[in-house]
């Protein structure tokens, strides 16, 4: 049969994906010998301050040399209160150079880790806030010179946002997510669910799914069963590194009336295989999947209507993850 010609579009996704494997081949590569590589450019988008894993994302991104982080936006609603966190801990981390960006949605509302900002101002932050952190993360993506990743670990009407007022972000960049459940839930039962991060803004992450960029995600089938206990654990809970004794203190105050739970174990660390994934996926089975996201939040294979898409179906070996997450949080923080 003759082959049609591929159009510009497609030439240029094409594109993208072979240099984003080609970064992330590096990465790997360099972690493993010990080489300099040349750093990823990163935006963080997350809904920091509900769960208390986007704390420990953000603690891996700032501990990871492979990074060059070009913003931090918080997304879904509470959309100061996001702020304020951030801005805190890039302080504490002295990463004032890392804007942060306000997302969509209302500014009102707190969540669990509030005690931590209570007497924290975004005045207080001596780095740049966007208050339009759309605006900003197009800009930093359209005048980037190499592509950026885009790691999300919330729901994503931010993202929604930014395709729907240029459309032409898709070709400079790539999407790793925490979202979706395709054959695992909860606690890694046998049946998938409608994950938090999809169930709360459905046709958004279908958005992210239909536009032109590479996608990667970890579902609960990977993510949902990461948790830290004893000597791991204990190894981050007593370390000495300032940006560490925030996230524990983040964690005892994020359990509430249980703050005993702080000492023996870590929550689930969704989010930190996100971070994972935008470096290496050797320790996971990955998958290229067709899909579809339902209204009911469900990402389910669609071979007819789905989006194709890089999944973290199984782990190979999840203690060895659970060792790099350990050392690279015990890695010095990253300076500017």
């Amino acid at each position: 049969m003759e082959r049609l010609p591929l159009s510009a579009a497609l030439l240029t996704c094409l594109s993208l994906v072979a240099a984003v494997a080609l970064v992330a081949a590096s990465a790997a590569a360099g972690e493993a010998s010990g080489a300099k590589v040349k750093p990823i450019p990163v935006i963080f988008d997350t809904d920091i301050g509900d769960d208390i894993d986007d704390t420990w994302a953000l603690s891996v991104i700032l501990k990871s040399p492979e990074f060059d982080v070009k913003l931090v936006v918080g997304d879904e609603a509470k959309t100061e209160y996001r702020a304020r966190l951030l801005a805190k801990l890039l302080q504490t981390a002295g990463r004032t150079d890392i804007p942060v960006g306000m997302g969509v949605g209302s500014k009102d509302g707190e969540g669990r880790q509030a005690d931590w900002v209570k007497d924290y101002r975004l005045e207080d932050y001596p780095g740049t806030v966007h208050q339009d952190g759309i605006g900003a993360m197009i800009k930093t993506i359209m005048e980037a010179e190499e592509p950026i990743t885009i790691i999300a670990t919330g729901p994503v009407p931010n993202l929604e946002a930014a395709l729907a007022r240029e459309p032409k972000i898709a070709a400079k960049a790539r999407f790793v997510g925490m979202h979706g459940s395709v054959r695992k839930g909860y606690k890694g039962k046998d049946t998938p669910d409608a994950e938090y991060n999809v169930r709360a803004a459905p046709a958004a992450l279908q958005a992210v799914f239909a536009a032109p960029w590479p996608k990667t995600i970890t579902p609960l089938d990977t993510c949902g069963l990461v948790q830290l206990k004893g000597e791991k654990y204990a190894k981050i809970r007593d370390a000495k590194d300032p940006l560490l004794q925030a996230l524990i203190t983040n964690y005892r105050i994020w359990c509430g009336k249980n703050p005993e739970r702080a000492d023996t174990a870590s929550s689930i660390l969704f989010d930190t295989v996100a971070v994972y994934l935008a470096l290496r996926d050797d320790l996971c089975k990955m998958e290229t999947l067709p899909l579809r996201v339902t209204p009911e939040g469900m990402t389910v294979i669609d071979a007819e209507r789905g989006h194709k898409v890089r999944v973290a179906t199984e782990w190979k070996d999840l203690g060895k993850f659970e060792d790099w997450l350990v050392e690279r949080l015990l890695r010095p923080t990253v300076k500017p």
